[in-house]
Formats: structure tokens, C-alpha cells, sequence
């Protein structure tokens, strides 16, 4: 059946009113005081931001927006995260400079976009492997909108027990993984698309070969050119991808379907040219930085991992599919019921597959931000596989049940949004307050020929992370500092010294923080000591390790002295106006000017005594 894409228009724009619900609520809670930001729905997305703001400028791939150190001939760096995984952001960074928009608006557009965009591949996957456009259109919002529910995350622990709503809509953080989740559920259907065209070319008469060949080989192409957007994407999206393709081959060999031969054939050619997309990124993970391996937490055991949501939702899914075959309303060989199966198995294989590798990095990505949506959309492929026939038959039933569960996914999605939106309300509303700060900054560093060197020590932690947003200077701390390259992990240590020294924070404030704040906690140890969600191998720290940071912490404050007063130089200080900041062990080093009081902070330029 020939597809409605209306239908999948209409389940995108759902999807995007959902991944615009966040500044929605900032707008509402704003008024007319708005003063333009951008709503983040999750913390991390200030780093990635202020990583597009830094490509929006024109600096090189290899940039750190929190130190102002970026790739040059004379001053190599290291990669990143964030340098390797350049695709996603240049998507935004390009179109948000030749257009001439800000951070702000670029950040709200992209998450916009990356839902429709999201839906509408999942929409065009389903139908094409359906065949009917309103289960299609249910699927692919129901696959999006209750990916939090199957990571055994979001509103429904705060619902049901005594838990705690977060995250919102997580497959949606702007731009990892926003950007890649079109990409991935494009490359879905692509793989499905290339394999019935291998099984088309034998069935059509010679004089239409041709022109199947060249069509599967362009499916070919777009499955590659998807994995490839995935790869320098995001690392979890790009593994889950290959999980997939093996599951697939996988399968077929185990089952050994009468078209086995032909379609390995296929997917050797598809194999082979998703290997070489690997190598250069091999070649780029290999440049990587000793701050990256640090953040990674990659751990080294072969224990099984069966314990996940998305692998409770896969195994229901099994079942079903063993129902369908018991009750003959499909068969094992139907290459449609392989690639299902396919699809319902990735779940396993990637929280699993430390049993062969032996090593195994954060799962809680796989089942926050992937694992969780593949689960459903195996749930999704396998109930139209059940109701192929009623849905192929284009009767009146079928297409109600549709609508209803339309309307209930639809009334879920605003369930999630107002219990996980409402957790970073407070952070949002601070951070457009100090939105004319950032732009007074901005405009101060026109007048600068680098000013991306000069540093701002901001005395709001919140705002400090925020800054390089949309201000163009570094800041001598904030809490996504390190996930750069521009640092080492000692140089970003004595940074958080040098801000704890600032605000005149003793020995004893020092054991309380990392006694009862997990930001100090991970400034000063990594990820991964104070909580055991990212690893599986997680420490907690010991009064022995807090009692030696304390002492060091000691010795430097004794210490200090001209010479570290000006790596980095200061040029600006934040202060909130809202506290009595003591400024006193500033001005020993620095003098400072009165002050430009902007919304709800104080900006003082400072120079060295």
C-alpha cells in the first residue's frame, strides 16, 4: 500500500510539540520577562551547546569552549568526545551561522526538528513494513513517547512509588542523542528496504533487474550514509547500529531461510562498507585524550547484564513472536518474522555483549538513551506482524484501535513532559536571567582580538556552565569542564582548587562537599564514585581518599601565590547578587572595578595586582 505521509506528519508534529514542551514551560513561567533562552531538558546539554557555539564561530573541530584552548599548528590537541563526534553538531552549527541565529534559538530548533525528523523515519519503516499508515503512525509515536516508561525511567516511578521523575523524553537531549535518532530508525528501514530488494531482483523479469539493482544500491548507500551519521554521532547509537547487523546476520544463519545465500551476499557488501566507515573513526579514537578514558569509566568483566527494562520488554516481545508461530499467523522463515526477531535480540546483545569483549562502559546509555526505543519499536514491528492481515485489509476496526492508541500515547506524552520538565524549571528560569549577562560578555569580546582566552571566574556554578553558551570567553571552572580535551585531569583539578580557594572555602568546607556533593565528588575523582548508575564496578570514596584531597586541598590554599593567581588570567567576575559573596581572598590578588549590576548578577572586570 502506497504510504500516507500525512499520517506520519502528524505523529512528527506531536513528537516535535513534545521536545519544544520544556521551553514552552519556560515561556509560561517567564512571561514577558523571557529574555530568550533556550530550555535545556537535560544538564549535559550546556556542554553541547557551548560546543556549537564554538563551531558557530568558526573554531577548529578540536575546540574547548570551557579553557579557550583550542587546535592550532603550534598548539596541538588531543581528540574528544566532542571532536569525534562532529557530525551531529556541525548539522547545527552550519545552517544556525549561515543564518545568522544564536545558541539559544539553534538549540530549540534542532531538538524541534530532530523529533520530526525521529517520527517520520520511524513512520516510513513501520508502513513499509506493514503496509498500513495508521498503525504506522501510532508505532512510531508510541516507539518515541514511551521511551522513557521502557527504560524504567521518567514520570512513572513518581506515579507509582516514592521515586523521582527524570528524565524527560532522554532520547531527545539535544543534540546527542536527538540528532542520531533519525539517523538510526533511517538506517532501520534501509537495511529492511536493501534486503526485500535483494529478494525482489530474483523474482522480477530480466528486463526490470536493472533497475532494482540500482535501487537496492541506493537503499545500500542510505543505510551506510545513516550508520556513518551515526558513528561520529554518538558512540551508543553507532554500537546499538551494529548490534543490529549483527543480530541480522546472525539470525539468518541459525534459521538458514531458502534465500540465505543471496541475502548474505547483500549483507557482506553492506558489512564491508560499514567497516570502512569504521577506520577513520579507529584512527580518530586512537588520538584521543587521557581525560576521555577518565570519563568513559570503561570497566573489564564478563558478567551478564539481564536485568534491564528494554530486555523485559525484548523477552514479552519473544513470546509473542513464539505465539504468532505456534498459531501459524506467520512462519519462522517469512524474512519479515527474521528481521523482527532481529531487532527484538539487540536488546540482549548490547547489555550483554562484555561476555565476549570482556569490557563494558556505562550501560545505563544503552538503557537510557537507545536499548530503551529498540525495545519498543521490536514491540511495535511484532504486534503489526500479529495483525498484518486485519490491518492489510483496510476495514474501520482496525484503523479506531489505531486512533485510541494514538490518543493514549499522545496523552502520555504530556503525562512525562509536566512530572520531568517541571524537575529543571528552577535551573531554566535562573539561566534566562542571566541570559543579558552572556550578552554583555558577548558584546565586550568584540572588542577583543582573542577573546575566547580571556577567562571569567563566576562565583554561580550554574551560570558558569552556561556561560560559553553565548559567551565567547572560558571560565576558570564549571562542571562539564572536563569532558574536553583542552585540560589534563590534574590541570582541571587544580582549576577546581584554584575556584574553592576563590570563594574562601577552608579544609572543613571541603570534607562537607565531598562528603554531600556529588559535583565535587566528580571534580575531584571522576565519574562514577558517587553513584553506581554509570558503572558497574562503582566505588564509593573512602574517608581515607577524602581525608588525603582534604590535606592537598590544604597545601595548595597555603601556597598559593602570584604565580598561580594568573594561570589562568582573570579578565571578568561574576557575582549572583542574591548572596553576600565574599570577595575578599579575590581582591588579594586582583582588583576589581565597581561592578555592572545585569538582572540578577554583578559583572566586575578585573586586573592583576
Amino acid at each position: 500500500m502506497k504510504l500516507r505521509w500525512r499520517f506520519g506528519v502528524i505523529a512528527g508534529i506531536f513528537l516535535a510539540i513534545f521536545c519544544l514542551y520544556p521551553q514552552f514551560k519556560m515561556l509560561y513561567l517567564r512571561g514577558s520577562e523571557w529574555n530568550g533562552h533556550y530550555a535545556y531538558n537535560d544538564i549535559d546539554e550546556v556542554a553541547y551547546a557551548s560546543y556549537v557555539r564554538a563551531l558557530m564561530d568558526g573554531r577548529p573541530r578540536k575546540n574547548d569552549p570551557y579553557t579557550g584552548r583550542d587546535q592550532t599548528p603550534e598548539t596541538p590537541q588531543p581528540e574528544s568526545l566532542f571532536s569525534i563526534q562532529f557530525a551531529a553538531p556541525y548539522t547545527i552549527a552550519i545552517p544556525a551561522r549561515i543564518l545568522g541565529i544564536g545558541t539559544p534559538w539553534a538549540m530549540t530548533v534542532a531538538g524541534a526538528f530532530a523529533g520530526l525528523l525521529a517520527a517520520l523515519a520511524a513512520f516510513w519503516f513501520l508502513g513499509k513494513f506493514t503496509g498500513d499508515s495508521w498503525f504506522a503512525m501510532s508505532g512510531s509515536l508510541a516507539v518515541f513517547t514511551l521511551g522513557a516508561l521502557a527504560a524504567g525511567e521518567g514520570a512513572l516511578p513518581e506515579i507509582l512509588f516514592d521515586g523521582f521523575s527524570y528524565p524527560y523524553f532522554p532520547g531527545f537531549r539535544r543534540y546527542i542523542p536527538a540528532l542520531a535518532m533519525p539517523a538510526f530508525f533511517g538506517m532501520v528501514g534501509f537495511v529492511w528496504m536493501y534486503l526485500n530488494g535483494a529478494a525482489d531482483e530474483r523474482s522480477v523479469a530480466k528486463d526490470q533487474t536493472s533497475a532494482v539493482l540500482k535501487k537496492r544500491v541506493l537503499y545500500g548507500i542510505l543505510a551506510t550514509f545513516c550508520f556513518a551519521y551515526c558513528v561520529f554521532s554518538y558512540f551508543y547509537i553507532w554500537t546499538t547500529a551494529l548490534a543490529f547487523f549483527s543480530c541480522i546476520v546472525l539470525v539468518w544463519l541459525i534459521e538458514r531461510p531458502a534465500s540465505l545465500r543471496r541475502d548474505l551476499n547483500a549483507l557482506a557488501f553492506l558489512g564491508t562498507a560499514w567497516v570502512a566507515v569504521l577506520v577513520p573513526y579507529a584512527y580518530l579514537l586512537s588520538k584521543r585524550s587521557d581525560t576521555m578514558d577518565n570519563v568513559q569509566l570503561l570497566v573489564h568483566t564478563r558478567m551478564p547484564d539481564l536485568n534491564r527494562m528494554p530486555e523485559w520488554i525484548a523477552l514479552a516481545t519473544l513470546f509473542l513472536l513464539v505465539f504468532g508461530m505456534v498459531r501459524k499467523i506467520f512462519s519462522i522463515k517469512d524474512p519479515a518474522v527474521l528481521f523482527a526477531l532481529a531487532i527484538t535480540i539487540v536488546p540482549f546483545a548490547v547489555f550483554n555483549q562484555q561476555v565476549v569483549t570482556g569490557r563494558s562502559l556505562q550501560p545505563i546509555h544503552y538503557q537510557v538513551f537507545i536499548g530503551n526505543y529498540v525495545s519498543m519499536m521490536a514491540l511495535v514491528v511484532v504486534l503489526g506482524l500479529l495483525w498484518k492481515r486485519k490491518l492489510g485489509q483496510g476495514r474501520t476496526g482496525p484503523k479506531i484501535v489505531c486512533a485510541i492508541a494514538m490518543l493514549g500515547v499522545i496523552v502520555w506524552g504530556f503525562v512525562e513532559c509536566h512530572y520531568t520538565v517541571r524537575v529543571l524549571d528552577d535551573a531554566n528560569v535562573e539561566r534566562d536571567k542571566a541570559l543579558p549577562l552572556a550578552r554583555r560578555l558577548e558584546q565586550l569580546a568584540k572588542d577583543e582580538s582573542d577573546p575566547h582566552r580571556m577567562t571569567t571566574l563566576s562565583y554561580d556554578w550554574l551560570i558558569a556552565d552556561d556561560l560559553p553558551t553565548v559567551a565567547p570567553q572560558n571560565v576558570l571552572w564549571a562542571r562539564h569542564q572536563h569532558v574536553f580535551a583542552g585540560l589534563t585531569w590534574e590541570e582541571s583539578k587544580e582549576r577546581y582548587y584554584q575556584q574553592l580557594y576563590y570563594q574562601n572555602v577552608d579544609e572543613k568546607g571541603l570534607d562537607y562537599l565531598l562528603k554531600n556533593d556529588f559535583v565535587t565528588m566528580i571534580a575531584l575523582f571522576g565519574w562514577g564514585r558517587h553513584t553506581d548508575r554509570l558503572s558497574v564496578d562503582a566505588k564509593p570514596l573512602t574517608p581515607g581518599e577524602i581525608a588525603k584531597e582534604v590535606k592537598q586541598y590544604g597545601e595548595y590554599a597555603k601556597n598559593f601565590d602570584r604565580g598561580r593567581a594568573m594561570t589562568p588570567l582573570i579578565s571578568f567576575v561574576v557575582v549572583p547578587n542574591s548572596d553576600r559573596t565574599d570577595l575578599s581572598v579575590l581582591e588579594k590578588w586582583y582588583e576589581l572595578d565597581d561592578g555592572e549590576l545585569i538582572g540578577s548578577h554583578t559583572l566586575y572586570r578585573a586586573r592583576l595586582r
